[in-house]
Order: C-alpha cells, then structure tokens, then sequence
C-alpha cells in the first residue's frame, strides 16, 4: 500500500480507537460516579439514627456532628424523682456512718467467742479418765469427813455394847486365789459395804462427769462460734441500710434512663431497616451503573473509523485515487493516429 493510503488508513484507525478509548473512559466514569451516589445512599440510609424520647420519668437526648453521625447522648431525670435521689443520697450517707460503727459496737461478741474458745481448750485438755480420777478425789474428800464421824460413832456404840472385840463372818481363801472376807462385827460389815457401793456409784458418776466435760468443752467452741458469726453477720447488716437506700437511688436513675434505652433500641431498629434499605439501593445502583457503562462505553464514530480502516474496499478504493493505475485504453475515444519515423516506418497508437 502506498505510503499516503497507508497514512490516511493509520490515521482513521488512531482516531477511530481514540474515540472508542474516550468513550470508555466517559462511561467508566460515569459508572464510578453512579456506583459512590449508590453507595452513598446505602450508607445514608445504615445511619444510626436514634429517636428522642420523654416520659414521665424523663427524657433522652442526642447530638450530632455535622456530619450526621452520633456524637454525644445523655438523659434528665425529673425534677420529681430527682428530689427523690437528693433525699434517698442524704440517708445513705447516715446509713455508711452506722455502717463503719458497726465493727465497735459488735466487737464485745468477738471479745467473748475467743474467751469461749480459751475455754474449751481448757477442758478439752483432760481426757475423761482424769477428768474421772479428778471426780472422784473430790467426791471422797466431800465425804471423809461424814465417813469418819461415822467410824467413830460405830465404834463408840460397839464399845458401850462390850462387842467391840467380837469378830465372825470370815470366809476362807477364793478358788480363783483371792482372800476372802475378814472376821468383824456385823455393824462394821455393814458400814463397809455400805462404803463399797458409795464408791462404785461414785465411779459411774466420774465415767459420767468425763463424757460431761467433753460435751461441755465442745459446746463451749460451738457456742463462740455463732457468737463469732453474730459479729460477722452484724457487720454485714449493718450495711444493708446503705445497700437499700443506694439501691433505691439506683432504681430511680434506671427509671430516668429508660427514654435513652428506648430512643436507642428504635434507632438500632431504624438502622437495621435502613441498612436493609441501603443493601437494596446499592445492588440497584451497581447493576444500573454496570449497565450503563456497558451501553454507554460504544463510540460510533470510533466504530466508523476503525471499520472504515479494516475495510478492505475502502482501503483499496484510497489506494486507487492517490496512486491511479496507467490507462490501457480509451472507452471514450478510440482513435488511430500514426506517426512516421526517418527510418520510413510506421507506428499505430490507440
């Protein structure tokens, strides 16, 4: 091809594919633009937005930045119920006072569970079978005395009688090996056994009195025990007025809050609507956006001059009239004319 065919052909397709390029470039972005107007809708609609509220208790309030975005929020209390905390605060401070007392004023049932518990150490240090030897001993010194007047008064009396030298109802030696029972008045024999039997019943009152002290010394720890379990508990209750009074306090303020609560919960409501909104708005607006860059990115008269330079005929047709091919002969004029040369020789042209 000719090199001016070739350069009008080149150039047809330059322009032909900057259009097209140009054209593309417009409708991408336009499509841009379409895509962020979408997504800028979905994220006006996702906006938190939550509602004021006022109640008898008292009503929220929220700020916003200029932006449109939550800022701040806070609620008021009633003045009525805010009179209400002022005087339940004025209380509770009286009701902490009480409270850091409470340790002096229980402080004398700490003092005597630790005395109970010196205590029971005290008896829990004897076994029973000293606690019993112990018994007895006493229990026989109680009774020498009375014994021994006694003793003195029998023997008087056998005396005056002329039978203090009289002795029978000796036995002789035991199978078993033990001696038997010495020769003696039957006064004395009755004083003896009368003896006898006082301290076998004194040895079941020790076994007894051993057993006695062990419970008592056990008691004695059980009963410092809830006396130190008053102290505590006391302490402990000695609190509840501040809890109660604070906890009163704290009621009323959630009373208070409960507008902010309920503005809150309907803007999380008419968030999650306008999210679903949003979702909504920004698929639509993508799948518009798509199709109008598809539509929109086609140049026709890109598409003319590049379908201008592929075609072949046309190409052909700019090779033919910048570079005309010789002509053979004339449809339009058909002569003969001829021409002698000095050799005497003819030529015919047509």
């Amino acid at each position: 091809m000719p090199f001016t065919a070739a350069l009008v052909v080149g150039g047809m397709n330059y322009l032909g594919a900057q259009e097209q390029a140009s054209a593309t470039e417009y409708a991408a972005n336009q499509s841009a633009a379409a895509q962020r107007e979408a997504a800028r809708q979905a994220a006006e609609a996702a906006k938190f937005r939550p509602v004021g509220i006022t109640t008898r208790y008292g009503g929220s309030n929220f700020q916003f930045d200029p932006s449109g975005y939550l800022s701040g929020a806070g609620y008021t209390v009633s003045p009525e119920l805010r009179g209400y905390q002022d005087r339940l605060m004025g209380l509770t401070g009286g009701a902490l006072t009480q409270a850091e007392q409470a340790g002096q004023q229980y402080a004398p049932l700490q003092t005597a569970a630790t005395g109970l518990f010196g205590l029971g150490q005290q008896y829990l240090a004897q076994s029973p079978e000293q606690v019993a030897a112990k018994y007895i001993q006493q229990q026989q010194d109680l009774l020498a005395p009375s014994r021994e007047r006694q003793m003195a008064q029998l023997q008087n009396q056998l005396f005056q009688q002329g039978r203090s030298g009289l002795s029978v109802g000796a036995t002789g030696m035991r199978p078993s090996g033990a001696g038997g029972l010495g020769a003696t008045t039957p006064e004395m024999e009755a004083y003896y056994n009368a003896l006898a039997q006082q301290d076998l019943q004194l040895a079941a009152q020790a076994q007894q009195a051993g057993q006695q002290n062990v419970a008592f010394g056990t008691g004695l720890f059980g009963t410092g025990s809830q006396l130190l379990g008053q102290y505590q508990s006391g302490q402990i209750g000695a609190l509840s007025p501040f809890t109660t009074y604070l906890g009163a306090g704290q009621t009323i303020e959630s009373l208070g809050q409960q507008p902010l609560d309920i503005g809150a919960q309907l803007g999380g409501r008419a968030a999650t609507a306008g999210a679903n909104v949003g979702q909504a708005l920004l698929t639509g607006g993508l799948s518009a956006a798509k199709t109008q860059q598809a539509g929109s990115g086609f140049s026709p008269l890109g598409g003319l001059l590049q379908g201008l330079g592929s075609n072949q005929q046309f190409n052909q047709g700019l090779q033919n009239y910048f570079n005309p091919p010789p002509v053979q002969n004339q449809t339009a004029f058909n002569y003969r004319q001829t021409s002698g040369y000095s050799d005497g020789s003819r030529v015919t042209l047509f």
